[in-house]
């Protein structure tokens, strides 16, 4: 090697930024560079000279058991005369508590003499994607939610960002981690979470400090849940704050049963002592009440579909998911022909045995995340998103299709065929969308596929 040659090399490896030592043949140090002083904190004055039978060094492999000196790489490349390969290794001092991790590479430079060899040895620090690897162990095996956003931008509507959820926010919300990476907190959230709590958790952030609430969020098919969250700042080594970490706990029965013992105790503040009875079976009936309450402020009570609250909230949704994404979204009324024959000819049992057959074939045709709900009557309404204009009039076919092919068996023992008018409307991705303007352009379109002899789709198109 001639001088050039060996000032590149030093050049090169006084500023790598990895850690290398060079070993002689007996283990002795000759070289170190910068990178591996800082990383094995020592001076070169320390360093040099030292061999690997000096009881000062202490490593341990990634079970954390301590390694006998024979273990180090060094001497496994001497012993061995082969290279070592990514191997993971822990070193200890009295400077820190825990172990430094290294990714550990090492070979042999063999000289014609042996003794002349020389085992020269690599590493990198990887002790922050370590601790990363445990930590997200105990992560995905808690009960508790666990959310990580980033810190950089909070405000609506990108930010904060998700980057990370565990199996245990999967399972609550029925978000996978690939819906929601990418995304914000606020798609968890509707029309009853309390503007005031998320102003706090809003403030909390922008001052880069720990809060804890509690918050109505929705789940992806819009069932709500209570939530105790406690949300607080994440640093890095530098003590920079780069992310914040929610840990939740679903809090739901909790809430139900303390507005249900409030209840139960303004009603015994006016019974007497010894209306005991009474008491009991008060509590009881408002206990029922309270549940089919709750039923009937979501769903349909005779086809266990949304009803027509439930879609209307969910659709405002759907508009704010078709803009974000740029998709086109498909708002239709779907009717059943000739309602009021079923009715006068078997009776409004079969009437309702028809709604209900109706409901099994729209839960059935439409995907999780379509928006759909019964909204009076014979009338069902559907809202969802396409990325092609051409889908919409097949979409709507298809269903039509599905319903004339279901046989339908009656209480009487007589099976009947049903048809149906559908009547959509359809909005570009960069499109203003008004929810009442869609359904009103949807129900006009009905009405002039009821006109035209019914059984068929008729589109209001807003879409260019």
């Amino acid at each position: 090697m001639n001088g050039i040659d060996a000032i590149s090399l030093q050049t090169l490896l006084e500023n790598a930024h990895i850690g290398v030592v060079i070993h002689r043949w007996d283990t002795s140090i000759v070289y170190a560079n910068p990178t591996a002083l800082k990383l094995l904190r020592l001076t070169y004055e320390q360093i040099i000279g030292r061999d690997l039978a000096d009881p000062q060094w202490r490593f341990i492999d990634d079970g954390n058991r301590v390694l006998h000196h024979n273990e180090f790489p060094a001497n496994k490349v001497k012993r061995f005369r082969n290279p070592v390969t990514n191997e993971i290794m822990g070193v200890l001092d009295g400077n820190r508590k825990n172990a430094t991790w290294f990714l550990v590479n090492a070979y042999m430079d063999e000289a014609d003499k042996l003794e002349d060899s020389f085992i020269i040895v690599t590493f990198n620090d990887i002790t922050d994607s370590k601790n990363l690897f445990s930590y997200e162990n105990i992560l995905q095996n808690s009960q508790d939610i666990v959310i990580v956003t980033e810190a950089g931008d909070i405000d609506s509507p990108t930010g904060p960002k998700i980057i990370y959820v565990n199996a245990a926010f999967e399972k609550l919300t029925g978000y996978s981690a690939s819906d929601v990476i990418g995304e914000t907190p606020r798609i968890l959230q509707g029309k009853h979470t309390d503007p005031d709590t998320l102003a706090r958790i809003r403030t909390a952030l922008l001052e880069k400090k720990s809060i804890r609430e509690k918050i109505l969020n929705y789940s992806k098919t819009g069932h709500p849940y209570w939530l105790d969250m406690n949300i607080f700042p994440l640093t890095n080594r530098y003590g920079d704050i780069t992310h914040f970490a929610a840990i939740e706990r679903d809090i739901t029965e909790q809430m139900y049963h303390a507005e249900q013992l409030e209840k139960r105790n303004k009603d015994l503040k006016l019974l007497k002592d010894n209306l005991e009875q009474l008491v009991s079976q008060r509590t009881d009936e408002l206990r029922m009440a309270n549940q089919q309450l709750e039923r009937l402020a979501f769903n349909d009570s005779l086809t266990n579909l949304p009803n027509r609250r439930s879609f209307n909230d969910h659709a405002a949704k759907q508009i704010f998911r078709a803009q974000r994404n740029q998709f086109f979204l498909l708002t239709g009324i779907l009717d059943l022909d000739n309602f009021k024959n079923i009715n006068d000819t078997y009776g409004h049992s079969a009437g309702d045995q028809v709604l209900v057959s109706c409901a099994e074939c729209i839960m059935q045709f439409f995907r999780q995340e379509d928006i759909y709900g019964r909204i009076g009557g014979e009338e069902f309404a559907f809202s969802i998103i396409i990325g092609n204009k051409s889908d919409a009039e097949l979409i709507c076919n298809r269903l039509l299709d599905s319903l004339r092919e279901k046989k339908i068996l009656l209480d009487c023992n007589q099976h009947i065929s049903i048809t149906a008018s559908i009547g959509y409307s359809l909005a570009s991705p960069n499109a203003e969308i008004c929810f009442d303007e869609e359904m009103r352009r949807a129900d006009q379109a009905l009405y002039q596929a009821k006109n035209n002899g019914r059984n068929h789709v008729v589109a209001f198109l807003t879409a260019e």
